[in-house]
């Protein structure tokens, strides 16, 4: 089944009209947010965004694929579902919905997708919200994880002076500039700077974010945008950011415009804590 990877509210109301005993809706966002008001029916996992991936070596993949089997069968849910994932908005929660999205399709859930303008878009549709916590039987999640979605450090290390292959760093301007470590603090991890020969693409110009419900660009001003950094249809692109939760973002408008990427989940987090690992440490001006 080809499923589309950006939903809205109505075709969401319409697809919970339908089958709502085969989807199933995943709240990203925090404990504290959902307990206030959420999708009817809706679940809360903020694990998808909080979770940090060690070491992306097949000990570390075997443990996140472990880990989010646990979780996932405890709610419920085998992999055979239409799952929905929402945060609040798009461009405030760096990318928390598309970077469960984009681990629901790594574990091997097939059919996955994104409310787009998230919990906003709901509120602002007029659509019915709750605060009541729906009650789940637990089942048995199966893995079958895709390992071809996933860069991990030995690829990119591999990938540096490849330049067939582009380094996107889609963090914040700070982080790229060599005078942040992190979103969380200057010196979350212990060293600032770039994977050598990245190219810079911030996350937030792929989407319109300063509308009041921020959603993504079009396919045509997303490919215009990409050109203008030698980005085309052809390229193999591998993205990073911090945790992999701003490039998983990056990763849906890329492909909503027709152009593949794979994304180095461990990022930054990862690259900056291996001290073997090069990086190119100058603060840009």
């Amino acid at each position: 089944m080809n499923t589309k990877l950006l939903i809205y509210p109505q075709q969401l109301t319409s697809l919970l009209a339908e089958n709502l005993s085969q989807t199933v809706i995943i709240d990203t966002r925090t404990p504290e947010d959902y307990a206030i008001s959420h999708i009817p029916q809706s679940i809360n996992i903020r694990d998808f965004f909080t979770y940090l991936l060690e070491h992306s070596y097949p000990a570390g993949l075997k443990e996140l694929q472990e880990y989010f089997a646990q979780i996932l069968s405890r709610v419920g849910i085998s992999g055979a579902e239409r799952l929905i994932v929402y945060e609040d908005t798009l461009n405030k929660g760096y990318g928390q919905s598309c970077r469960a999205a984009f681990l629901l399709k790594y574990l091997g859930c097939a059919q996955v997708s994104i409310l787009h303008g998230g919990y906003r878009a709901w509120l602002r549709a007029g659509l019915p919200t709750t605060d009541e916590v729906p009650l789940r039987e637990s089942s048995i999640f199966r893995l079958h994880p895709n390992a071809d979605m996933m860069v991990t450090t030995a690829e990119m290390l591999q990938a540096i002076d490849n330049p067939a292959i582009i380094k996107l760093d889609v963090r914040d301007s700070e982080e790229w500039l060599g005078l942040s470590s992190s979103p969380y603090a200057v010196d979350f991890c212990p060293r600032k700077g770039r994977i050598p020969n990245a190219i810079w693409l911030e996350w937030h110009r792929l989407m319109n974010s300063d509308s009041e419900i921020p959603t993504f660009r079009s396919p045509d001003e997303i490919r215009e945008i990409c050109q203008s950094v030698g980005i085309t249809s052809d390229s193999i692109v591998y993205i990073y950011c911090f945790k992999g939760s701003r490039a998983a973002n990056t990763l849906i408008a890329l492909e909503e415009a027709g152009i593949s990427a794979r994304n180095y989940f461990g990022s930054w987090n990862e690259w900056s804590r291996e001290l073997s690992l090069p990086i190119d440490s100058r603060v840009m001006q």
